[in-house]
């Protein structure tokens, strides 16, 4: 069992503190004290007595919290956390700004076992899952330093899915009034396409928005970008994303990255535009970003705008993303590129 208090969510923190004899809202001061204020030791959550802090330390109780190890900053004002792990592994966390709208792109594995072939994370080595609380604390961090956080996405490094119950905790920890209140439809989580886990997290208590990632309309092109699909393929994945939207009445985001030679013609368009007949979506179109040993190129701005139009022509709201934080190694696809090159260790 996790001795992290930080991994806990509030209804947890009463067990613990019951167990110590204590009243049970004090488990509130505790959550309150991590979430908001950023207590990282026991004894700065001062609403609690001297000797109950010390009975929580005296039972290996402790606060963990995230080391940054760089910050880089690129102009467009995006910027890129490097944070090392108790163990010695290593995340980013990335920071997008767009107007008042402060949007965190967080982590939820060291390295990523889904190998998709335009990410560089799907090259590192995967280590392990993040607990719930690493990945709360990216977003209690990047906010000290930087200032409030509106919006989440767990797009960063890892597949979300693939950590399951930590991911879903974390949302309710993230959610949660008295502490990041984060509202759960400015919460966005992200997938390669697990079918299972898609269709578990509709029967959730909390419904973040669902992005997919699809980046092709065929089974034979989408398993030669993302081995998942050999697993499940295209309808299989479509029905539970169908079955998740009409279990929370959400719009549902497909993402399609955009590969130069590859996925990107308009007969893919008109492909795509069939496949997401029916569905309550937007699609948001991503440029291919390079990273080291990949051999895949970006398509150019021509070719973009010739696929989104066949997408605006069906109406099917469309969004290009722009690259934001290319120049550090931010964008879509590039978490964990420096590491590919050398450059950390």
């Amino acid at each position: 069992m996790s001795m992290d208090l930080k991994d806990k969510t509030p209804g947890e923190l009463e067990q613990i503190v019951e167990s110590l004899s204590g009243k049970k809202y004090l488990a509130g001061y505790i959550f309150h004290f991590i979430h908001t204020k950023d207590a990282e030791e026991i004894p700065q959550i001062t609403p609690l007595s001297k000797s109950f802090r010390g009975k929580l330390a005296g039972q290996g109780y402790f606060i963990s919290r995230l080391s940054i190890l760089t910050k880089l900053s690129d102009k467009d004002g995006t910027a890129k956390y490097a944070f090392a792990l108790g163990d010695g592994g290593r995340i980013e966390t990335v920071l997008l700004l767009d107007g008042a709208r402060r949007t965190l792109c967080v982590s939820t594995q060291v390295g990523c076992t889904m190998g998709c072939t335009f990410c560089a994370t799907g090259k590192l080595k995967f280590r392990r899952n993040l607990t719930a609380a690493e990945i709360a604390a990216q977003v209690n961090t990047v906010q000290k330093d930087a200032g409030r956080i509106s919006n989440v996405v767990y797009m960063g490094m890892g597949e979300p899915l693939a950590n399951y119950a930590a991911v879903v905790k974390s949302l309710r920890i993230l959610n949660h009034p008295k502490g990041k209140n984060i509202g759960i439809r400015h919460i966005t989580v992200s997938t390669c396409g697990l079918v299972p886990e898609i269709r578990k997290l509709a029967s959730e208590d909390v419904h973040p928005r669902l992005a997919v990632s699809l980046n092709a309309p065929t089974d034979d092109l989408r398993t030669k970008l993302m081995p998942i699909n050999a697993k499940y393929p295209v309808a299989e994945l479509l029905k539970a994303v169908r079955f998740y939207q009409d279990k929370t009445r959400q719009r549902v985001t497909f993402e399609y990255v955009l590969i130069k030679g590859l996925n990107d013609s308009a007969d893919y368009a008109k492909m795509l535009v069939k496949l997401l007949a029916g569905f309550s979506c937007n699609v948001n179109l991503i440029e291919h970003n390079p990273y080291p040993t990949c051999k895949y190129a970006a398509s150019g701005s021509a070719r973009i705008r010739e696929f989104a139009a066949v997408l605006d022509k069906a109406g099917i709201e469309t969004t290009t993303r722009f690259r934001m934080g290319r120049n550090i190694k931010a964008a879509c696809g590039q978490l964990g590129a420096d590491w590919l090159a050398g450059k950390m260790r």
